[in-house]
């Protein structure tokens, strides 16, 4: 047979090497100043990425910083051994930055005080034109007809020295930003949204994650803990696990892992010898004398010290609107409805056009019709861009009347 069924597409060419060569990384004040001061030769937006060590160490700290600028080059920045990055930040305050996933980097970068007043988010910009596929290598693979050599992102970036192939994976991160926001600019541009991404943009300049309030009820399985003193024990083993945590800079579960956590909150041991006889605690043994205590706090504190079963929410969980308030919920159910309607019609996921506790928090608290202006007024409150109301606000007041 001369015909067959294989793909004939031609394989896209796969970027493993940095076009500059695979940089060195900075770890002396010395070379910083100079990476800063060919920073400020080159021309244009510079290209930003971190790389953290989840998994390897505590919290979310940067390792490195991946900067790249036309006519300067790419630098990889070590940014747990320069103590001082106040030339950077200083070189970085002016220039747009431009970023893959913005919300991920922005919080290590705000920890060095490094704080972009302009952006440009790559990912956000893919989101925003209803594009499928919005990962950097889809991105590239896309748009620019280029694959990414990947494989090192769950890497432990706090080692030292950095491999060859790491630093070149980490270089490749920030090659072909600029590229991808020309690209990206043009079709937000030609589709009418660039105004919208301009908002969304610089909305971010001054964005930061917001506190998790009680965070150690994250734990799978603490609702169902029997009582309030089961809950105050998975209280004190957490923070007792975060600081064990903070102060061998390992990540909590290499610490305790959760489900030992639970074991004690739902045993309540009454003593450090029944505490160690617990199968879940067999090999932590070096610290069971910290664990102890922890359980012992949270044995004798004072009933109206323990934590409550439930905290309120407001407005609370979906899952509990149907059982709380039957019409609270139809209203919800009626405006994410449209909203997702209006979000077909653009051709964007629903929760980029507008994000999900916002609309749960404006339902929640109405009761009767509302009028237009009063739902504009409401989600300005929450945080919702003008361009998004634009498309929204009548649908809800529609919705609520």
């Amino acid at each position: 047979m001369s015909g067959d069924s294989s793909d004939d597409t031609e394989p896209l060419p796969v970027l493993r090497v940095p076009a500059d060569g695979i940089p060195d990384v900075i770890d002396e004040p010395s070379r910083l100043r100079a990476a800063v001061e060919q920073l400020a030769t080159g021309r244009g937006p510079i290209a930003i990425d971190a790389e953290r060590a989840s998994g390897h160490r505590y919290g979310q700290r940067a390792f490195l910083f991946q900067l790249r600028r036309a006519g300067a080059g790419t630098f990889l920045v070590d940014a747990n051994s320069l103590t001082d990055l106040t030339p950077l930040a200083a070189a970085l305050r002016e220039p747009e930055w431009i970023l893959h996933a913005a919300t991920q980097d922005l919080p290590c970068l705000a920890e060095r005080d490094i704080r972009p007043t302009r952006l440009f988010d790559t990912e956000l910009a893919a989101r925003l034109l209803g594009m499928p596929r919005v990962g950097l290598a889809s991105l590239t693979e896309d748009l620019l007809g280029i694959g990414l050599a990947k494989g090192h992102g769950a890497a432990d970036w706090s080692k030292r020295p950095l491999p060859e192939s790491w630093r070149a994976y980490a270089a490749l991160d920030v090659e072909l930003l600029a590229e991808l926001r020309e690209i990206l600019t043009a079709q937000l541009e030609q589709r009418g949204r660039w105004e919208w991404a301009a908002e969304e943009f610089a909305y971010l300049t001054a964005w930061t994650p917001r506190p998790k309030a009680d965070p150690w009820r994250r734990m799978s399985g603490v609702a169902k803990l029997p009582d309030s003193r089961s809950l105050a024990i998975a209280r004190e083993l957490w923070a007792a696990r975060e600081r064990a945590a903070e102060a061998a800079d390992k990540p909590p579960s290499r610490v305790m892992s959760d489900a030992a956590i639970l074991a004690a909150a739902r045993t309540q041991p009454t003593s450090l010898q029944s505490l160690r006889a617990m199968r879940e605690f067999a090999r932590h043994g070096r610290r069971i004398s910290l664990w102890w205590q922890a359980v012992e706090r949270a044995q004798q504190l004072a009933e109206a010290e323990l934590p409550p079963r439930r905290v309120e929410e407001i407005p609370p969980p979906q899952r509990s609107w149907e059982r709380r308030d039957p019409v609270a919920a139809a209203r919800l159910s009626a405006v994410r409805a449209a909203i997702s309607q209006r979000a077909d019609e653009l051709a964007i996921p629903a929760e980029v056009l507008v994000s999900p506790d916002p609309i749960r928090a404006l339902v929640w608290h109405s009761t009767g019709p509302v009028p237009v202006e009063e739902v504009r007024r409401r989600l300005t409150e929450l945080g919702v861009r003008q361009w998004q109301q634009q498309q929204i606000a009548d649908l809800i007041t529609d919705e609520l009347a």
